[in-house]
């Protein structure tokens, strides 16, 4: 197995992030993903899309999994996840990219609002 520095520095980064930046990465990885559908969809690579999409409702659920419920803040970011992977399932089904894009700027605006989180309490 030939060496790759570039896999082996994710490795570290994700090996030595803390909780917070784990969720920041997962944030990003979402969003790298509706990209990628995005861009499949204006390519009419209807397979990549739904791949796409998939890999970032895999997030979500994820991100729900994680949840801690002895917060009531963990509720309203229930129902975020939620009504973001049920428009994330309909714009897969009805390949809609302006629904896509409205969901990707969701997402960005909680990793937005995740970083400034992380900002603040350093």
């Amino acid at each position: 197995m030939q060496f790759n520095a570039a896999t082996a520095y994710q490795n570290n980064k994700i090996n030595t992030a803390t909780p917070a930046e784990l969720t920041l990465m997962l944030y990003e990885g979402m969003i790298k993903f509706c990209n990628i559908a995005i861009m499949a969809l204006d390519e009419e690579n209807y397979e990549r899309v739904n791949t796409n999409i998939l890999k970032t409702e895999k997030i979500l659920n994820h991100l729900r999994s994680t949840l801690e419920y002895k917060y009531p803040v963990a509720k309203d970011f229930e129902n975020i996840y939620q009504y973001i992977y049920d428009q994330l399932v309909l714009a897969n089904v009805h390949k809609d990219k302006e629904l896509l894009e409205e969901m990707t700027e969701e997402i960005r605006g909680m990793r937005d609002t995740w970083k400034e989180v992380i900002k603040s309490t350093k």
